[in-house]
């Protein structure tokens, strides 16, 4: 048993020295971007776990930079928003004076959404946000900006949601104090032009331009935890690429 540990604690090394070699030999060139961790874990079959573990030691000889998201962002007033920590901190992080309403945390039925995204319970909590830009008195009447239709498939973990609401006002700590750790995913984003009761909720007119985000996060073991759809006042919002 004591060999197995052994053999199984120097797989990050020894993925890490085959990894360095590609770097310093020039097979890898610089500023090449590795292949992902799932990509590295089937080619060495291992786990994402071991795969992070190589990649710290490599980070820690200088020889990779790490960066979650790498890919495109949606910026705030020409900030980039990371996301990942929770929209609310990321946009007071970029400066944003917001003042954030809750339309509504229910359970609601949607098997569209349930086969779209292949799970069998068509049951999801839905959690519905509006954001706008505070007055100088601190009310929250200020021009609306965003709207966020989050819907969460329905666990037990969640089910005093609708009636004990978000903890400490995030939905990103409420996820994570339910075992939600978000892992990976995917976002889409395009033009969308408002419907009378998309306007109606945003104080604008009617066909007005919007940015619209449609972003499914996934656990480490791929089940869908999460899908949020962004309706961004592209007077504040732009989407950024970096390649």
């Amino acid at each position: 048993m004591a060999r197995k540990g052994t053999v199984a604690a120097a797989k990050p090394e020894r993925i890490a020295s085959t990894l360095e070699a590609d770097i310093r030999s020039g097979r890898l060139a610089y500023g090449e971007r590795l292949e992902s961790e799932q990509q590295l874990g089937r080619r060495f079959s291992v786990s994402r776990t071991t795969v992070r573990k190589s990649l710290e030691e490599l980070s820690s000889k200088g020889l990779i930079v790490t960066r979650m998201g790498v890919g495109s962002f949606v910026t705030f007033n020409g900030k980039t928003i990371n996301d990942a920590i929770g929209w609310s901190r990321a946009l007071a992080d970029a400066g944003a004076d917001l003042e954030t309403r809750i339309l509504r945390i229910e359970v609601i039925d949607d098997p569209a959404l349930a086969a779209e995204l292949e799970i069998d319970n068509p049951a999801f909590i839905a959690v519905d946000r509006l954001r706008s830009l505070a007055r100088a008195e601190g009310t929250a009447d200020g021009r609306a900006i965003s709207v966020e239709f989050s819907r969460l498939p329905w666990l037990p973990a969640l089910k005093d949601l609708p009636r004990g609401g978000l903890q400490e006002g995030s939905l990103s700590k409420t996820m994570r104090a339910a075992g939600l750790v978000p892992d990976h995913g995917q976002e889409w984003a395009e033009v969308h032009r408002l419907n009378d009761d998309e306007a109606t909720l945003l104080g604008a007119e009617t066909g007005a331009a919007f940015l619209r985000t449609r972003r499914l996060v996934r656990a480490a073991d791929g089940r869908p935890i999460e899908q949020v759809v962004s309706l961004l006042d592209p007077d504040f919002f732009a989407l950024h690429l970096e390649f």
